[in-house]
């Protein structure tokens, strides 16, 4: 959990765009963010693809939020499968999003 924190701070720090956002509506769009990832993980796409599969589906989240894809990726696929299947990622992720 604490590799998580650190992403999610760097998540945070690394998007000024997203500061135009309110704190409860950036949490929120990078939930769906890793909603998405993890979908992506479970449908199979390699890590590698997973940022084309994602924006070839038309997100509904704000443009900006597509840089954090590269960033979140990693860690939803370093997750066991078993994870992915029994726990929502995106839920976990606004918790700790909104602790920041």
């Amino acid at each position: 959990m604490i590799r998580f924190a650190v992403i999610a701070a760097i998540a945070m720090s690394t998007a000024p765009a997203f500061a135009q956002d309110s704190k409860e509506e950036s949490c929120g769009y990078q939930a769906q963010v890793v909603g998405a990832i993890q979908q992506a993980r479970l449908d199979r796409v390699s890590e590698r693809d997973v940022q084309g599969h994602i924006l070839a589906q038309n997100p509904e989240w704000p443009a900006q939020y597509n840089n954090a894809i590269p960033l979140m990726t990693p860690w939803v696929y370093e997750q066991k499968r078993r994870v992915l299947r029994n726990e929502s990622l995106s839920d976990a992720w606004t918790e700790l999003c909104l602790q920041q």
